[in-house]
Formats: C-alpha cells, structure tokens, sequence
C-alpha cells in the first residue's frame, strides 16, 4: 500500500513539475507566441480573402474566356482555337493572361492545335506543361508528346513518350500507344522490342483494332529477324 502512495505521489509531482515548466515556457515566451499566433492568423485570413476574391473570380473569367477556344478547337479550327481572332481569346492567349486559371486542359487542347498545325516543338512545349490527373488525358498527352517528337524525327524520345503513354493506362488505348512503339522501334531498326511490342497487343489487348491486325505486324517483322 504504501509503494502504490509513494507511486501515486511521484506521478502527481511529475505532472505538477510539467504544468510549472509549462506555464514557465508561457510565461517566458509570451510575446514571441502571441505575435507567432497573429502572424498564422493574418496569413490565413490573407489566403482565404485571396482564394475567395482572387483567385476565384479569376479562375471563372479564365473559364469563361476560353470558351469560344473550346467551340472552335471542337469545330476543328485549330488556328483560330489556339490564337484567338482578336475578338475571341485562343488557348495561347489564356495561358499568357490567367496560366493554369482555366484549368490544366487548357495546356492540353493548345498541345493539340499546335499538333494539328504540325508546331512540333510548341506542342512539346504545351503538354509537357499539362499536369492533369485525369489518367486518359495525361496518357494521350504523352502520346501526342510522342507524335511531335516524330515530326521532329526524334524517334527515341518518340518511343520513350508512347512508352509512357502505355503505362499510365491498362485499357484499349494501351494498345495504340504500344504499336506506336512497336513502330518506331522498327524506325530505330530495334526490330526485337517493336516485336516484343507487337507480341504485347497480341498477348494483352487481342479484342481491340489493334489486336485484330496485330499478326500481320508480327508476320513482317519476324521476316526481318530471319533475314
């Protein structure tokens, strides 16, 4: 009995010894807390009227004034779509005026006109800088990326973005990607991966266009190889 008061006894003048050093901290340090405490609040307050009367309102003037760009990229006028008409904003001119206000697909749609307009590098430019989360945009961004570095005859930076592209997604868009790499490798003379790519459509993804005519890509480049 008298080790379990003896116990109680130093555990409650542990706390009490904890609450002094406490309030002595408090005590001590009373101004540099109560002016960091203001300092976060200020900070808050300041980010919350931003976001609120900032960024928001921006954020739909962005949306808003890039709407005849959507209308017209959908219409399939890509010029116009990326560079406005000078009545109308382009996708170019939204990303000059608000950047990534709008939305991350404006870097993808202007990645795409300038696609469309065989602007290789301007393309490259644009969907590198989409960073959306949406795994089928982010894959046909790096396939385009892809694309532009083919017009640029970059072929192994090419193969290296439809890889990508192949492995952001598990779906019938997989198999695209994968052909495209089977076909620049065969561009790059690497006819072992462009089969190993081929014999992957074959393998993983037969029930899609893809894989309905894989065979003849594998037939061709088996015929390579036996040479």
């Amino acid at each position: 009995m008298a080790k379990e008061i003896n116990k109680e006894k130093e555990r409650t003048e542990a706390v009490v010894d904890a609450v002094s050093k406490t309030d002595l901290f408090f005590s001590e340090n009373k101004k540099t807390i109560i002016a960091v405490v203001c300092v976060l609040i200020v900070v808050c307050a300041g980010i919350f009227l931003y976001h609120k009367y900032g960024y928001l309102p921006a954020r739909q003037e962005a949306m808003e004034q890039m709407f005849p760009a959507e209308e017209n990229f959908r219409n399939g006028e890509y010029e116009l779509a990326l560079n406005g008409d000078g009545n109308v904003l382009g996708f170019a001119q939204v990303i000059e005026n608000y950047g990534a206000k709008a939305g991350q697909a404006v870097y993808f749609y202007a990645g795409i006109c300038e696609i469309e307009l065989e602007n290789w590098q301007e393309a490259i430019d644009y969907l590198s800088a989409y960073k959306g989360k949406d795994k089928i945009l982010k894959a046909r961004a790096y396939c385009c990326i892809g694309d532009a570095y083919t017009g640029l005859n970059n072929y192994e930076k090419a193969v290296e973005y439809f890889e990508k592209a192949a492995g952001v997604i598990d779906n019938i868009y997989a198999a695209t990607y994968i052909l495209k790499a089977g076909i620049t490798y065969e561009a790059l003379g690497n006819n072992a991966k462009a089969l190993e790519s081929y014999q992957t459509i074959k393998d993983r993804y037969p029930m899609t266009i893809e894989g309905y005519e894989i065979d003849k890509y594998i037939s061709r480049i088996e015929t390579k190889i036996n040479e």
